[in-house]
């Protein structure tokens, strides 16, 4: 089987300073999967270009394998902290160890610490309607299962 290490050092070789690796993927069948991104987002030239490398690097005459080089997609969570310092001023929807659901803004991100600005509407006394009310959140990272954009459609 391909080593993941060894993988990760070829990549890492054709990154520019804005790219950013977010995971490496290897199955018993030696199918890779690499997935980069860009802080202004990666091209399909970049991914073409670090897939050659790969290829270039290994020997199919040894041990054959198949290899896909993308974006990790919009649908995807996030897996490095590369991807919150991106999507900061994004809608994202957050789900957090405890199983809390949150939908805001990703206002910052500080060492291992982001901010959300979540808009909620709230019944407060005295008032007919529901009050819209901006909520911050501060989470650790270690704290959140899974981060995603949200997608808007207008």
């Amino acid at each position: 089987m391909i080593d993941e290490k060894k993988i990760k050092e070829i990549v890492l070789e054709k990154l520019s300073t804005d790219d950013f690796l977010v995971d490496i993927k290897i199955n018993k069948l030696n199918k890779i999967e690499v997935f980069v991104d860009n802080f202004k987002g990666i091209s399909i030239e970049k991914c073409i270009e670090i897939s050659k490398h790969i290829e270039n690097n290994l020997d199919r005459e040894k041990e054959d394998f198949e290899l896909y080089v993308s974006s990790p997609g919009l649908d995807k969570p996030f897996k490095v902290i590369e991807q919150y310092k991106k999507n900061i001023n994004k809608e994202v929807e957050i789900l957090t160890t405890n199983n809390e659901k949150i939908k805001g803004i990703l206002t910052a991100i500080n060492n291992n610490e982001i901010t959300i600005d979540e808009t909620k509407k709230i019944k407060k006394e005295g008032h007919k309607k529901k009050q819209t009310e901006k909520i911050t959140h501060k989470l650790e990272i270690d704290n959140i299962k899974s981060t995603k954009v949200k997608i808007l459609f207008k």
